[in-house]
């Protein structure tokens, strides 16, 4: 078992979940049953986070540029959300899991965003972990939609221009009332963030794994948050100035 402090526990993980795909085709399968297998590897690492005492975890579930992928495979990739939501909806509630979106969530199917929404009904109360799901997700776009409200408040008067900072900026976002990440985990061995959480990963600490996302375990997860635990996070700062605070 991995010496994991719980005094040191990331607030915040995100995970690009990549790698499904890949995984499949290299067993000469179909893309799909990778998607699946994936689905399965989510909902261990959620039990895990869980457990540890994770506040937030934050899963990059679909980007706005996975609605390029062939029809099939989209197609796919919805019902297989549905039926996960449908699966796991008990065990959110149980388990106090509050479950939220970021995200164009409009451009869902209709029978998926109404899924959706009934869970984050059914659970919005619940104060144990958060379970924030990124579907139909852009950073870029978020940072779009987060100009446009901010432009909007300044028309109605509820805001001026020297009103507008980072603070401002930050509820204006989809993660308003989230913290960030401190800790991102990227499966695949891909070393780019993929429009993801722009703004919010400012002084995210990166963790990259080659492990394909099917093939991820509670183990890998555990050795990135030991990683994450042997990181000096300084924000700007010197070490002898960090020194000086503890």
């Amino acid at each position: 078992m991995k010496q994991i402090r719980k005094d040191k526990l990331p607030r915040h993980i995100a995970i690009i979940m990549d790698g499904n795909g890949r995984w499949a085709e290299k067993k000469s399968l179909n893309r799909i049953v990778g998607h699946r297998k994936g689905i399965e590897v989510a909902r261990e690492v959620i039990r895990c986070c869980r457990e540890l005492g994770i506040q937030v975890l934050t899963l990059y579930a679909f980007s706005t540029e996975n609605w390029n992928r062939p029809k099939r495979e989209v197609k796919a990739l919805m019902t297989l959300l549905k039926r996960f939501l449908r699966a796991e909806g008990k065990e959110l509630i149980q388990n106090n899991i509050r479950l939220n979106t970021i995200g164009n969530i409009a451009d869902l199917p209709k029978d998926v965003s109404e899924v959706l929404k009934e869970f984050m009904l059914e659970t919005k109360n619940n104060t144990g972990m958060i379970l924030n799901a990124a579907l139909s997700y852009s950073g870029r776009n978020e940072i779009i939609q987060a100009i446009k409200k901010i432009v909007r408040y300044v028309q109605q008067g509820k805001l001026t221009p020297h009103q507008i900072n980072e603070e401002v900026f930050s509820h204006c976002l989809f993660t308003d009332g989230l913290p960030d990440p401190d800790l991102l985990i990227r499966t695949s061995g891909e070393l780019r963030i993929s429009n993801f959480l722009l703004w919010q990963m400012a002084y995210t600490e990166i963790y990259v794994t080659n492990i394909l996302w099917p093939d991820f375990t509670k183990k890998d997860l555990l050795d990135a948050i030991e990683d994450y635990q042997g990181r000096e996070r300084r924000f700007g700062l010197t070490q002898k100035q960090i020194k000086s605070k503890s």
